[in-house]
């Protein structure tokens, strides 16, 4: 506790982890305390709203739109133990000092801190962009004024996005499904991948081939003999490449001006070709220079971690939080290239020691962004200090992930202080002419790096996985202009034009970035955002959206255009950057936002007269079915196919043009149920990217897993037997019976027999001797027997046909038993964990199948299966789970030390007095427990209380 007797300060951090640090640099006169995070925001929902503000017509918003947006704080209810602590401590102390982030978020964080404890002593703001002791000192050296233009940037972008989630997002409750939300930057990042997906949906692949021979250098070379080269030309017509196809049709564009070779074409024409002279008909060789890369922004680091360690946006930035917090990097949320003098000398110096004085360059080496609004202040991603340690210096303190990523951002940070990559390229043509007199144009290219420079240290990679690396070469014969060439081979080859690649969370946040949405500190939230809210799911690396999404964005983009137009999203970014820079008032952006403004662009939110206006006029206009429904193909008999997302997941539904049939309104405000016969439906298994959804495809889930199938007629009733696909699965129906399908069983390959078989389940067994009736039957959790109330499982499906009333009956009669079964097989083995190294398996549990090291358990995520899940992904979900730590466990302290106190109070005693003990324990005993019982459940019922209704808070959204 800080003594009254001299002058001392209090110092608020965000996290007991950078408390932790920073005490460390600060003499005995500072207490450095934790807020943990943000302390109070908008209300969450009704409950959080204060009593006296509950009648308001603006309470559910928790911003009074018709008084200058004035918003309503909370403190939240996890952080009033702690916010009682710090208002303590600061009645004690001659100063308060806020640290939090120098970033926008911090600037908030320290504003609310001040308006929530009130000090009576001076408040100052302390700043810094990494944790050293140097850098805190020179903080506290030099404190500022909290700046209340980019508190009010925050505050602005809070209410914006609380305004755009609360009113748009019951268009969608009401027009695609209850408890989903809709965000002013997650809508246009979900936009994004929805677009790629239709590509891949519309795209038409092109066959096209061409010729790669291996040519040879006549007698003795200089380099290496052989070399390898495509055809390029043929009597001057270019080759057709995948760049000259329509994606969408995969014909040649009009124009392209090439020549389009099938496989007979090339496959003659490198037999005409075979034994003609090849001569050298061109050289060109051009000096090659690359320059370093810039260090790291935070995108940059996410996109590099994540084609690099296979780490999601998530992870990333978590652990790039840990090493900010111990003094390990700067801070990691920053979109500044510029590195300060201290740091370009760090590495300068140590560029010299590493790698020789000839990689550091005469000059050193200053970046400018390419980031709009970019705040140059701030500094890059570097190693901390003004002496930066090698990443073997930190290998013992650091844990793996931390230690990788550590790497990554020193090699760059040295990288982009070294000397550039030096050496020369070169291009060929060669010529032969056929048995038939045509001229055949032959290319090739050569790289030679005769001065890695900075390569030594870093290369980037790229999202395309074939993309050549920037440090490989490729070396040919030194050739000169009519040079003989033999070839040794002539290959006809094929390929196929490919649909554009999904995006990545790498690809995705460089693309945010290139439109100006967004910021730093949101791009790992928006990449946690599409997933949770069940709008995208992972595939390995690949994003993949789904037909929620298609329905969400669909909505949005005929009816609510400028809410998910990129220009328009950037814009507002834009005028929030406005707004931090003092150039804007906050208020005036607001109220031309919600309440329209003539003073907005053409098409924009506020010429179309506000949000509220355009949510509540259009809402009668749109047709819930229409946005549910997302056209496929019509099929070989003229029925149109359409995916519908429906209360129950998405389903597949064919009908001829004009005969769709009715929709039937729910009554719970939630779009219209279909009405169409089960036969012309079919479930969507869990998983399927809608691309994957080809005419082959349709026609197997209709066949198999869906719709239904003819199998024939009851041999007792003459009724037909039929597979159909339900909402638990495949079943099989005969008149009023029904009956699941086995798990060992499955719709593609099920018989007549098999049918019948389940037909006759419930099975009666026989009578037992009291007069009941003795069933076996299968259920959810497997075959068991059953005799009035009580239950017995059976070993195994088969027994279901072939169990007798003796056995049923022995069963029955033996005592119901909780043994382990034993321990099932993993159903996958993944490998060595790229982190810890050791081995992953897959395993099925009670709640599904999950992945573990042996020590850690994750389950799998919706849209995850065991044969897909790669082990990067399974590597980041155990180190998700690591970083959590161990789930609290639940306390019994009351019970047992009420037991503990009653023995003691027994030990040692007389016969008289031990039952005098033992009733006096036992009626502190009771009381302890009447007790313990009240407290709870006085803890429990605001607990209950405060649990936010699910419509409302899938509203806010987290971007």
């Amino acid at each position: 506790m800080p003594s009254n007797a001299r002058s001392t300060r209090l110092v608020i951090v965000e996290s007991p982890a950078k408390a932790k640090t920073i005490s460390g640099y600060l003499g005995p006169g500072y207490v450095v305390e934790a807020s943990l995070g943000h302390v109070r925001d908008l209300p969450r929902n009704a409950d959080d709203v204060p009593a006296k503000y509950k009648g308001e017509s603006w309470a559910r918003l928790g911003v009074d739109v018709d008084n200058g947006f004035a918003a309503l704080y909370v403190v939240s209810p996890d952080r009033r133990q702690q916010i009682s602590k710090l208002t303590r401590l600061a009645k004690e102390v001659d100063e308060v000092f806020l640290a939090t982030d120098e970033d926008r978020e911090g600037e908030a964080i320290a504003w609310h801190l001040v308006e929530t404890l009130k000090p009576k002593v001076p408040v100052k703001r302390m700043v810094f962009h990494e944790i050293t002791r140097q850098a805190i000192q020179a903080a506290v050296a030099n404190p500022r004024e909290i700046d209340r233009d980019l508190v009010d940037a925050q505050e602005a972008r809070r209410i914006l996005d609380r305004l755009y989630g609360y009113e748009v997002s019951p268009v969608l409750w009401r027009k695609v499904r209850s408890g989903l939300s809709a965000g002013r930057v997650q809508s246009v990042a979900t936009r994004i991948v929805v677009e790629r997906e239709r590509q891949r949906m519309a795209f038409r692949s092109a066959e096209y081939w061409d010729i790669l021979a291996t040519l040879a250098v006549r007698g003795t070379a200089e380099g290496p003999r052989n070399f390898s080269a495509t055809l390029v030309a043929l009597n001057g017509d270019r080759i057709a490449s995948g760049k000259d196809f329509e994606p969408t049709t995969g014909q040649v564009k009009p124009g392209a001006g090439v020549m389009h070779l099938d496989e007979a074409g090339a496959r003659g024409l490198a037999a005409r070709l075979d034994g003609r002279p090849f001569t050298v008909t061109r050289v060109d060789e051009k000096p090659y220079r690359r320059r370093p890369y810039a260090p790291f922004i935070t995108s940059t680091l996410q996109q590099e971690a994540a084609r690099k360690l296979r780490f999601s946006s998530q992870q990333t930035m978590r652990t790039a939080q840990r090493l900010y917090e111990n003094g390990y990097i700067t801070y990691m949320r920053t979109d500044s290239v510029n590195l300060s003098e201290t740091a370009i000398a760090a590495a300068r110096r140590q560029i010299a020691e590493l790698y020789g004085e000839r990689n550091v360059p005469p000059e050193p080496r200053r970046y400018t962004g390419k980031v709009k609004n970019a705040q140059e202040a701030h500094e890059a991603i570097r190693p901390a200090g003004d002496n930066f340690r090698t990443p073997g210096e930190l290998a013992n303190e650091l844990s793996a992930e931390e230690f990788r990523l550590y790497e990554l951002i020193w090699r760059r940070t040295i990288a982009s202080q070294m000397t550039d990559a030096v050496g020369s390229s070169v291009s060929v043509r060669i010529r032969a002419v056929s048995g038939a007199g045509e001229e055949a144009d032959f290319g090739a290219t050569g790289k030679t790096i005769t001065e890695p420079g900075f390569l030594r240290a870093y290369v980037e990679s790229s999202d395309d996985e074939n993309a050549e690396a920037e440090d490989a070469e490729r070396r040919l014969p030194n050739l000169v202009k009519d040079q003989p060439l033999t070839a040794e081979e002539l290959a006809a080859t094929g390929h196929h034009t490919q649909p554009p690649s999904r995006y990545t969370e790498a690809s995705l946040v460089k693309s945010l970035e290139e439109l100006g949405i967004g910021r730093p500190s949101t791009y790992a939230s928006i990449m946690a955002t599409i997933q949770d809210r069940g709008y995208v799911f992972k595939r390995g690396q690949a994003l993949i959206p789904s037909f929620l999404a298609f329905a969400v964005v669909g909505l949005l983009e005929r009816h609510y255009p400028r809410l998910v137009d990129y220009n328009f999203t950037a814009a507002m970014e834009n005028e929030l950057d406005e707004i931090a820079g003092g150039d804007h008032a906050a208020v005036d952006f607001l109220t031309s936002f919600y309440f329209g403004s003539e003073m907005g662009g053409d098409q924009s939110v506020a010429r179309s007269g506000g949000l509220k206006k355009m949510v509540t006029e259009n809402l009668s206009e749109i047709d819930a079915r229409s946005v549910n429904s997302i056209p496929l193909f019509r099929d070989d008999e003229g029925r149109d196919v359409v995916v519908r997302v429906g209360r129950y997941g998405p389903y597949l539904q064919r009908s001829l043009p004009g005969a769709e049939p009715a929709a039937r309104d729910t009554g719970d405000g939630g779009p219209p149920e279909d009405t169409s016969p089960a036969g012309d439906r079919a479930p969507i298994p869990e998983g399927v990217a809608p691309d994957e959804l080809t005419p082959e495809k349709v026609h197997e889930l209709f066949l198999g897993g869906g719709g239904e199938r003819k199998l024939g007629e009851h041999p007792e009733t003459g009724e037909p037997i039929v597979l159909k696909s339900g909402r638990f699965g495949p079943y099989v129906a005969s008149g009023e019976r029904k009956s699941s399908l086995l798990r060992s069983q499955s719709p593609e390959s099920l018989t007549m027999t098999e049918a019948l078989q389940l037909l006759t389940l419930p099975r009666v067994v026989g009578v037992a001797p009291d007069g009941a009736e003795v069933l076996a039957a299968n259920g959810r959790y497997g075959p068991y027997v059953k005799r009035g109330d009580e239950f017995r499982s059976l070993e195994s499906e088969e027994q279901l046909f072939t169990v007798t009333l003796d056995q049923a009956l022995a069963l029955l009669a033996a005592p119901k038993t909780r043994q382990r079964r034993a321990a099932a097989p993993p159903l996958r083995e993944m490998g060595a964990d790229p982190l810890t190294e050791k081995p992953l398996v897959i395993k099925d549990g009670r709640f599904g199948p999950y992945v573990t090291d042996g020590e850690t358990n994750a389950s799998l995520r919706r849209g995850q299966t065991p044969e897909a899940l790669t082990l990067e992904e399974a590597s980041e979900m155990l180190a998700e789970k690591r970083a959590k730590g161990p789930a609290p466990r639940k306390r019994a302290a009351k019970k047992a030390t009420a037991k503990k106190t009653a023995a003691k109070a027994t030990g040692g005693e007389t016969a008289a007095k031990k039952a005098t003990a033992k009733k006096t324990a036992a009626k502190k005993t009771a009381a302890k427990k009447t007790t313990a019982a009240k407290a709870t459940a006085a803890k429990k019922a605001p607990a209950k209380k405060a649990a936010p209704p699910k419509a409302t808070t899938t509203a806010d959204p987290t971007d």
